[in-house]
């Protein structure tokens, strides 16, 4: 049985030995959108019929899903990049809080739960600890389509009283365009009885993207990409094959890291519509963006400058982008200013980069950045996902070697980080004790065993 503790632990005792002053060259691959993934594989709950999801990464946090699914009597078998989900004997069950704790996209699984079983009993989430994401907007939403919610200690109750068991349509307004509330509420209402209507939605392009595996299952779901979106109940939903979209964080993760470096790179496959204000701020800040074939973009970073972030939520700049782009902008010629609004303890990695020699005043969520010249190699801990990713980036810049911890984060949102980053040209290894590598051996054959994987070649 696949092991939560074992998996976390393996990567904890692991770190990454960065040689700095590197230049990057070639072409970095970008794998699918984790943040699209995992809502993809909730949706599958929502049908008897087998789905079969493609451009699936191989993460951790793909894992834990895959667990919790199983857990729930789902069939799942993988084969390199692509899920095949038989979600027939779909039961009803108390999720594992060790799981959901570790996953906060756990909770997606809520909506179809109630669309389907007409109740659910779940944890509270967990995930990176970058403040507060409560699932207010989520529950809130639910009770607005007729569940009865109860919430005690740490865990969730749900259940739908009306004698036929299905939610009913709804007016609802978002507080705040909330991506996961959004993804519930759609999921739960592509079951109920009558039309919903979601105001305020997140435009995301992950919320598209599960919009657009809904209606190829049989939903009827229209407003995609805009605040208001119209959900027509329908009273069952087919098997359906999807492919999930390019990962548009690690997109912008690799474009950094091209610009950090100061190196000419070819990134993709991308959708340039979902980096739209991330490319305009590398643009302002001094690199080339170049469309060199379709999906694939090239950057050429010419004399880097300081410009101002705020994120916001899309079509805005991403905060799940803020930690490397100001990672970048250590490295600036000059000031910049960046505003973290969507998270409030989403500045987790400005210790590190200070450690490393980097200039910045943090008022809040503000940051003040004077340019350095050169950041120095160090000892340095990931706090959250993104927050690994920034200082591994600046890593990669910087005077001499750092040692980089953390890495159980780093490896929930990111494929092959350090394998893509030295086949462009990088000197990454990841280092464990030999006792270690048997653990994670043996974790790594027990999970493949339990979702049918077929392992790739080396």
């Amino acid at each position: 049985m696949f092991s939560v503790d074992a998996i976390n632990k393996t990567s904890e005792q692991q770190y990454l030995a960065v040689k700095g002053s590197c230049q990057l060259s070639g072409h970095l691959k970008v794998s699918g959108a984790k943040n699209s993934a995992l809502v993809l594989m909730a949706a599958s709950l929502l049908t008897e019929e087998k789905v079969e999801l493609k451009n699936i990464p191989s993460l951790t946090d793909i894992d834990f899903m895959s667990t919790i699914l199983i857990k729930m009597g789902v069939e799942i078998n993988r084969e390199l990049h692509t899920l095949f989900i038989n979600p027939k004997e779909f039961y009803d069950v108390t999720l594992p809080g060790e799981l959901v704790h570790c996953l906060r996209a756990s909770f997606f699984c809520i909506g179809p739960m109630l669309a389907r079983l007409g109740k659910a009993k779940i944890p509270l989430p967990g995930g990176c600890q970058i403040g507060s994401r409560p699932v207010d907007e989520h529950i809130k939403g639910l009770k607005a389509l007729g569940a009865c919610i109860k919430t005690e200690k740490d865990m969730i109750t749900a259940n739908i009283l009306d004698g036929n068991k299905r939610l009913k349509g709804a007016n609802i307004t978002l507080n705040y365009p909330s991506v996961g509330a959004t993804e519930t509420i759609l999921m739960a209402a592509t079951l109920a009885e009558g039309t919903t209507t979601i105001q305020n939605a997140a435009q995301e392009p992950e919320v598209k993207d599960l919009i657009n595996m809904l209606n190829s299952m049989g939903a009827l779901i229209t407003g995609e990409g805009s605040p208001i979106l119209k959900i027509e109940g329908v009273r069952k939903l087919n098997g359906c094959s999807h492919t999930a979209i390019p990962d548009r964080i690690e997109a912008g993760t690799f474009l950094i890291a091209a610009a950090i470096t100061r190196s000419n790179l070819l990134v993709g496959p991308v959708i340039k519509e979902h980096l739209t204000s991330v490319l305009e701020k590398l643009k302002e800040c001094g690199c080339e963006i170049i469309e060199e074939k379709e999906n694939y973009l090239k950057i050429i970073p010419k004399e880097i400058k300081g410009v101002d972030i705020t994120t916001s939520p899309f079509p805005g700049f991403p905060t799940d982008l803020q930690a490397p782009f100001m990672a970048l902008m250590t490295t600036a010629k000059g000031k910049s200013t960046i505003t973290e609004t969507v998270f409030e303890k989403r500045m987790q990695h400005v210790k590190e980069l200070q450690r490393m020699g980097a200039n910045i005043q943090l008022n809040g969520s503000i940051a003040l950045i004077e340019g350095s010249d050169q950041l120095k190699g160090t000892n340095l801990t990931g706090g959250d996902l993104r927050s690994c990713a920034a200082i591994a980036l600046a890593s990669l810049s910087s005077e001499g070697q750092s040692i980089i911890k953390g890495l159980h984060h780093l490896d929930r949102g990111y494929e092959k980080f350090e394998q893509k980053l030295n086949k462009a040209g990088a000197n990454i290894s990841r280092n464990q004790s030999r006792v270690n590598k048997n653990v994670q051996l043996k974790n790594e054959l027990g999970m493949h065993h339990k979702l049918g994987i077929k392992q790739e070649a080396a």
